[in-house]
């Protein structure tokens, strides 16, 4: 047990051992260790299978960018993951684990028949097979395609685990608390900036916690770190371990995943188990790091074969050696201290394999100085070893040609192929990369967010250099906030600093179609596979990626991107740049289901919202109906009285005299900018431009197809500012539209849109007596028609609060709409129900809302539009900006199937028997015709009587618009109804009322 730790070496509690499960084994770690330094530590290597191949794999690094040794993990009834990455799990006490993609033992897998039969599974071989015969698709293909298919157990029981999500703003947001991050946020904070410090890890320090032997400011650099780490919290900086920055996204928000309670032994009561923030940042530090490259070459993926750095990191920050009998084969220096570290701890160094001709001179005498044997110039073109490797298979290699092979006895191989810059986050940026053919890596370009590139990032080596940057990077964000700070001095003795050359996979002597050089580990794609992408037309780096599922693992090409990349343009004849990289999308590592949904599950799967004025309405006896995410108001029965009397009532109430009524859950949208006027114009079909201050329109919005998507009265306020209103359940589909076009099609326009549905409350007063109501409450505005006509917009003080107020009417009545600070609304209300007592003002809910309008004639998209239905179709063509040279639709509207006769057009309804059609009955013009009857149309809208005395309708009937005056017949369940044809407008087709 324990056999390769050393005693009293790392960072993790040697007084604290911790005893967990593999495979249904015990084993024995401390305190700080994570599953994969623990089971090192223990001798074990064979951690997993590969996905395709089902070979033996093992830890090929230490952090979260770990492609093989992913695990399964119970942490207790019902919490069961899979995919948990062995080298970022950390121990703790009773953790039980168990290997995947293995049947029926990890050491004994049958599944281990595909290595065998390795040519049946070349690149796009699903592509080639399963197609002959079509009969054996059902029963044969897709059963053993679905038996094949997914990587780990999914879980069987429901998540008891809760997760929880918050919003934070800062000034600087650093990510990544490595050298380079930790200066950056130690200059901010020191010019008095809000820092925030995340990093995905358990504790901070990236690279110095692997590095003990450095000297920073004459500090080790473990003194030195916490010494910087303490500080920071004075410094008041808000330090976050176990966070992962997921996604960039735009305007510097940045998704982090924090988790909390995986790492503890005993779960606290109702502790969330992970929390996801959504930080907006004035500017964004990146300092990431770089990532270790696998070296390409036969057998490269055998347990024992890992990345130096990672071995490094086992060795000195969990004090455990990963063999007794270690080779190193390289193309960079940083290998060398690996080596150097692990001989000085007790490992011998079967040899540093070197595949440069050129050596520094000190690491030559450094390793001559420990006995360590070094083959410069030499390439690897095997491995041997079932479960764990035995030995690796090395040639000279001169002028081009390999030479004789040698075998080098080992229980461990450390590779390394330089360092790749961590690029992901900026990249969800749409920041733009360049090559440099110097490292043969991409670096961070032009950049598109607020944000700040520091360290190994952007391709800088040695600790001298990331702190140095990083400082720099931390002034550079002050300083575009308007902050100043002085230069900050480092002093680092025993810097490793290093230079190294990128290879594609490495020169064989063996046949390219039998050498196994994996550049996917967990996918198991091979260099000759992405030559054979080449080879069968794929030219594009996305088509090759694609169709060999090179970088689609759950680790996203972290380790594979790269050599891909160098892979592909040389079969192609091309320079890397030429060919290009795979997109990096969110998230960075492989996020919780549960993390992502937050509260929202269960009970709080959807909240119910509520306007200020919900519990009035409750405490006055309302009926409630849901509408979008919104409790509404449905209607306000009096004592003795059913839904039909209490709308009646109301309808009278409010055509009588005066009506009040809570639209509080309108969707309001402001548009703001020097463009505002210019996008408003572009995205809905009215004209704009010649819209005055103080005025508003009635807004019609359609989509790509010309179909109606949305409507709403829109008011300008400003020349820059108009305030857009929605249809409630069309707020967020009305935003996301606004936000796509103004992103993706129309980037020039200085637009800002925001979404005000929940600041402010709205009240709608409507009757002849709303101005009388009104009057006595505004300050400073008059009322009068002449002087605030019908569509008007001012803002004012209603009841002495800040309001905007709209004279417009949803009911045919003089009506007006008062919008006031959402913490004001009932107050406002209160003051308006008071007001009209001598009224006898009438509140009233959507039933009542919707038979007024109706009797006007008024839409509702949604309902009396069902997403195949034009502004023709609704009689609304008044709405078009005929002038107009574009908006959205318009080239749709032109369409010929969208301007033929018969198309289903919106017409009113009036039943020869008086009698209430139900909403969605069909409509035929012949009853006599046979079975199954043409139906030419729907019945939308449909109420019982209101102020008219008769039941009305709306509907869709073809060619609706050149049939008035007919009889139509509509099937209901107690026979067939005659209904006549009319205007949708039933009530003051003038429109007198609303001028008053």
């Amino acid at each position: 047990m324990n056999r390769y730790r050393i005693p009293g070496r790392g960072r993790v509690d040697h007084d604290a051992p911790v005893s967990f499960t593999f495979d249904g084994k015990s084993y024995q770690g401390l305190r700080g260790d994570t599953v994969a330094s623990a089971l090192l530590a223990n001798g074990v290597h064979l951690m997993g299978r590969s996905f395709k191949y089902h070979r033996p794999r093992g830890a090929v690094t230490a952090g979260s960018e770990e492609p093989n040794a992913l695990i399964g993990t119970s942490r207790g009834p019902g919490r069961f993951e899979p995919n948990t990455r062995a080298t970022m799990q950390e121990l703790r006490q009773g953790l039980v684990t168990e290997s995947q993609n293995k049947w029926p033992r990890l050491s004994f897998d049958i599944g281990a028949v595909n290595d065998r039969a390795y040519m049946l599974f070349s690149a796009g071989f699903y592509y080639k097979t399963f197609m002959w015969p079509r009969s054996f698709w059902d029963k044969v293909y897709e059963p053993f395609i679905r038996a094949a298919a997914g990587l780990g157990k999914s879980p069987s029981e429901e998540d008891p685990d809760t997760y929880a999500s918050r919003y934070l703003h800062t000034d600087v947001l650093v990510v990544g608390a490595g050298p380079a991050g930790i200066a950056a946020a130690h200059s901010a904070a020191l010019a008095g900036a809000r820092v925030v410090l995340v990093d995905e890890n358990s504790e901070m320090g990236g690279s110095i916690l692997s590095d003990p032997s450095v000297r920073v400011d004459k500090a080790g650099s473990w003194t030195w770190l916490a010494s910087r780490l303490a500080e920071l919290r004075a410094l008041g900086v808000r330090m976050m371990t176990r966070t992962t920055a997921i996604g960039y996204y735009h305007q510097n928000m940045v998704a982090l995943c924090e988790r909390l309670t995986d790492h503890l032994d005993d779960l606290p009561q109702d502790a969330p188990r992970e929390r996801m923030w959504r930080v907006r940042a004035q500017q964004v530090i990146l300092a990431q790091g770089a990532l270790e490259k696998p070296l390409v070459f036969d057998g490269n993926d055998r347990p024992g074969v890992m990345l130096a750095g990672a071995a490094q990191t086992y060795l000195n920050r969990y004090g455990v050696r990963v063999g007794d009998n270690v080779a190193v084969l390289t193309s960079h220096d940083s290998a060398w201290y690996a080596a150097f570290d692990l001989a000085d701890a007790g490992s011998r160094i079967a040899a540093i394999i070197d595949t440069r001709d050129d050596l520094r001179a000190d690491l030559a005498n450094a390793a001559a100085t420990r006995g360590i044997r070094v083959l410069k110039g030499h390439t690897a073109t095997g491995t041997k070893g079932r479960l764990r490797i035995a030995s690796v298979r090395v040639n000279p290699v001169a002028g081009g040609r390999v030479g004789k092979p040698a075998k080098i006895a080992c229980d461990a191989l450390l590779m390394s192929g330089g360092w790749t810059p961590s690029l992901h986050l900026f990249s969800h940026t749409k920041g733009s990369l360049a090559w440099d053919a110097d490292s043969k890596t991409f670096l961070p370009d032009h950049k598109t967010e607020a944000c700040q590139i520091a360290g190994a990032g952007r391709g800088l080596w040695g600790y001298e250099a990331a702190l140095v940057d990083g400082n720099a990077a931390g002034m550079a964000a002050v300083k575009a906030m308007g902050l100043t700070i002085s230069e900050g001095r480092f002093e680092v003795e025993g810097d490793r600093p290093g230079t190294g050359s990128s290879q594609k996979e490495l020169p064989t002597d063996r046949s390219a179609g039998k050498a196994k050089a994996f550049v996917d580990f967990q996918n198991d794609v091979t260099a000759k596979d992405l030559r054979l992408a080449v080879r069968e037309g794929m030219r594009s780096i996305e088509h090759v990626k694609r169709y060999t599922t090179n970088g689609m693992a759950t680790d996203q090409g972290k380790m594979s991107n790269i050599n891909g990349l160098m892979i592909a343009a040389d079969a192609l004849g091309k320079e890397p740049p030429q060919v290009g990289l795979t997109t990096f999308r969110p998230p960075y590592t492989p996020t919780s289901f549960g993390a992502f949904a937050g509260y929202m599950r269960g009970e709080t799967f959807q909240l119910t919202r509520k306007t200020p004025i919900d519990g009035w309405a409750e405490a006055h006896g309302a009926a409630f109906e849901p509408v979008a995410q919104w409790r509404r108001a449905w209607y306000f029965p009096q004592p003795g009285e059913d839904m039909h009397a209490a709308v009646a009532r109301e309808c009278r109430a409010t055509r009588a005299s005066v009506g009040i009524f809570d639209a509080s859950t309108l969707g309001k949208i402001e548009v703001a900018g020097p463009d505002a006027v210019e996008f408003m114009n572009r995205m809905y079909t009215n004209p704009w431009t010649k819209l005055g201050i103080g005025r508003c329109r009635y807004g019609l919005l359609l989509g790509e197809d010309g179909f109606i998507r949305d409507d709403g009265v829109i008011g300008r306020m400003s020349p820059d500012l108009f305030h857009v209103t929605t249809t409630t359940g069309g707020a967020a589909r009305v935003l996301n539209m606004m936000e796509d076009y103004l992103q993706t099609e129309w980037p020039d326009l200085n637009v800002w849109l925001t979404s005000t549905t929940e600041q402010w409350a709205t009240i709608a007063l409507n009757g002849p007596n709303a101005r009388k109501v009104l009057e006595p409450l505004v300050d400073g505005l008059d009322l009068s028609g002449a002087a605030f006509p019908h569509m008007s917009v001012a803002e004012c003080s209603v009841a002495g609060l800040p309001a905007r107020l709209f004279r417009l009417s949803f009911t045919g009545e003089l009506g007006f709409e008062i919008n006031v600070p959402a913490r004001h609304g009932l107050t406002l209300w209160n003051a308006l129900m008071e007001s009209g007592k001598a009224y006898d003002i009438c509140p009233y809910g959507t039933e009542t809302m919707h038979v007024l309008r109706a009797e006007k004639g008024y839409i509702i998209v949604g309902q009396d539009t069902d997403g195949t239905v034009t502004p023709q179709d609704a009689g609304l063509t008044w709405a078009i900006g005929k002038k107009k040279p574009d908006f959205v639709g318009k080239r749709s509207l032109e369409r010929p199937d969208l301007v033929t006769s018969g198309r289903k057009q919106l017409v009113g309804l009036l039943t020869e028997d008086g009698s209430k059609l139900e909403e969605g009955a069909q409509i035929v013009l012949d009853p006599n015709q046979p079975k199954p009857m043409k139906m030419v149309g729907h019945v939308t809208s449909s109420y019982d009587c209101g102020t008219l005395g008769y039941p009305i309708a709306m509907a869709v009937i073809e060619g609706g618009h050149d049939r008035m005056g007919e009889t139509v017949h509509i099937p209901m369940p107690g026979g067939i109804q005659r209904a006549k044809i009319t205007s949708t407008v039933f009530y003051d087709p003038d429109g007198e009322r609303l001028k008053a």
